[in-house]
């Protein structure tokens, strides 16, 4: 994997000038269109001065995409940890039917296949929303309503693993089915679930 190169001075306008770039490229026609030559057009920054920092156009895309969206994973407060999760379930099938989900998703797949691409991604984009929601299952935990005893990754996989299926199946996840994609998931998640309700 390619190391990072420090980055000072002048070099940081140059790479600001980069990333706005390519964000601006992302936006107009997604990864397709944040070629490198583009990009140098754009950002009026040298084809040699963006392999100084980037190995690829790959890592120059998430590393735009992902300065975009530090703002951080607002995590929601609905006054209960199964009231939490269904909110959470639903902000998440929002986002990956949205524009920018999609992009993300598009990111995802491309960095399959190249491994600096790959480590960027989980460092810059993964990592940081996983940990955001870890933290929403660290509180679930310390106010008991939740399986202490479940692996927080597995449990996270349990919850949300379902939408990403169901998005991938059918391109979109209504606020309905990620309701019930939450529930199915509180009742082997909760400490004590209450029962479903009788059918018919």
């Amino acid at each position: 994997m390619t190391e990072a190169r420090p980055v000072t001075g002048r070099g940081e306008r140059a790479r600001q000038r980069v990333l706005d770039a390519a964000a601006e490229l992302l936006d107009a026609g997604g990864l397709a269109a944040a070629t490198v030559d583009a990009v140098n057009l754009r950002s009026g920054v040298s084809k040699a001065t963006i392999y100084k920092y980037w190995p690829n156009r790959l890592c120059v895309a998430i590393d735009a995409f992902a300065d975009r969206l530090e703002h951080g994973t607002q995590l929601p407060d609905e006054g209960s940890a199964e009231a939490d999760l269904s909110e959470q379930t639903r902000r998440v099938a929002r986002f990956y039917g949205s524009p920018t989900g999609r992009l993300l998703v598009e990111l995802l797949a491309a960095s399959l296949a190249d491994a600096d691409a790959a480590a960027l991604m989980r460092t810059r984009l993964l990592d940081s929303r996983r940990h955001a929601v870890q933290e929403l299952w660290a509180r679930s935990v310390t106010g008991g309503d939740v399986r202490p005893d479940l692996d927080p990754d597995v449990a996270l996989d349990v919850a949300f693993g379902p939408v990403m299926w169901r998005l991938l199946r059918s391109g979109a996840v209504t606020g309905d089915e990620a309701a019930a994609l939450a529930d199915a998931a509180w009742r082997g998640l909760a400490s004590d679930p209450e029962p479903p309700a009788p059918r018919g």
